[in-house]
C-alpha cells in the first residue's frame, strides 16, 4: 500500500513539472514578437567616435501580408557596444536618412514613414546620438497661416511670420462651390476658412549663405476638402542656436 501511494504522488509530481514546463515555455513563446522584420540595416558612424554603429531598422506588420507596419524601431549598437533603442510611430516604407541637421559635425538620423492617409503625409522624426546620448532634436514649429474664403470666388492666403500675402482665383471651381453652398452668385455665403493641412513631410537641402544643410518643408492648403488642393506651402528651415529658424516661405498655387 505504502509503494502504491509513493507510486502516485510521484507521478503526480512529474505530471505537475511538465505542466508548470508547458505553462512557461507558452509563456515565452508568447512574449516573442509576432511577423518580425528587417527593414534595412545601416553601418553609420552617429556617435562622432569616428567609427562605424549598427543601426537596425525593425518593424512588426499589422498581419503577416499586411503592407502597414504597426511597430517601427530602430535597434542601435555603438562601436563601444552601448545598446540603444528608438521607438517611432507605425507607417507604411519607414526610411532613415543620417546628414548633420544641428552642425555639430556628426550625423543625425532623420526618420520618415508614409500614413498613407490623404494629403501624401509622412511621420517624421529627428534624433542625434553624439557622443552616445539620444536626444530628440525635434522638427520645426507649424507656421502661422491665415487662409479664407473671398467673395468673388477668391481666397486669400497670408503667411504671419514673413509678412508675405498672396489672393488666389478660384472662379474654375465655381460650379463645385455653389453645388456645395459655399457661394451664391459669387457671394460667399458666410466666412469660412481654407484647410491648412499639417507638414506633408521634410527633406534636407543646402541652406543658402549658410554652411551645411537644412529642411525643407511642405504643406498644402485646401479649399472645400483635402482633395480640393490650392496650393503648396515650402518653408525653408535651418538649425542655429539649439532651435529651428525659419529662412524663407515660398508659395505655389496649384493650375
Amino acid at each position: 500500500m505504502r509503494k502504491e501511494l509513493l507510486f502516485a504522488f510521484g507521478a503526480f509530481f512529474v505530471m505537475s513539472l511538465h505542466a508548470i514546463a508547458g505553462n512557461f515555455s507558452s509563456e515565452q513563446v508568447e512574449k516573442q514578437p509576432e511577423n518580425e522584420m528587417t527593414i534595412h540595416v545601416y553601418k553609420k558612424d552617429v556617435t562622432g567616435d569616428g567609427k562605424k554603429d549598427s543601426i537596425t531598422l525593425k518593424a512588426i506588420p499589422f498581419s503577416p501580408d499586411a503592407l502597414f507596419l504597426k511597430q517601427i524601431w530602430a535597434d542601435i549598437k555603438t562601436s563601444e557596444g552601448s545598446e540603444l533603442r528608438i521607438d517611432y510611430e507605425g507607417g507604411y516604407q519607414p526610411r532613415i536618412q543620417f546628414v548633420d541637421l544641428n552642425h555639430d559635425g556628426i550625423k543625425d538620423m532623420l526618420y520618415s514613414s508614409a500614413t498613407g492617409g490623404s494629403g501624401g503625409l509622412y511621420t517624421v522624426a529627428l534624433h542625434t546620438l553624439a557622443e552616445n546620448k539620444l536626444v530628440d532634436i525635434g522638427l520645426p514649429e507649424p507656421l502661422t497661416i491665415q487662409a479664407q474664403f473671398q467673395d468673388d470666388y477668391q481666397a486669400s492666403i497670408s503667411f504671419t511670420d514673413t509678412n508675405q500675402s498672396y489672393t488666389v482665383d478660384l472662379r474654375d471651381r465655381k460650379e463645385d462651390y455653389d453645388r456645395l453652398g459655399i457661394y451664391t452668385d459669387g457671394t460667399l455665403n458666410e466666412p469660412m476658412e481654407l484647410m491648412v493641412l499639417p507638414y506633408a513631410f521634410f527633406e534636407p537641402v543646402n541652406s543658402k549663405g549658410k554652411p551645411g544643410k537644412g529642411l525643407k518643408g511642405y504643406q498644402q492648403i485646401s479649399g472645400a476638402y483635402k482633395a480640393d488642393g490650392i496650393g503648396t506651402v515650402t518653408s525653408y528651415w535651418y538649425y542655429e542656436e539649439d532651435r529651428w529658424n525659419l529662412m524663407d516661405i515660398k508659395w505655389k498655387a496649384n493650375k
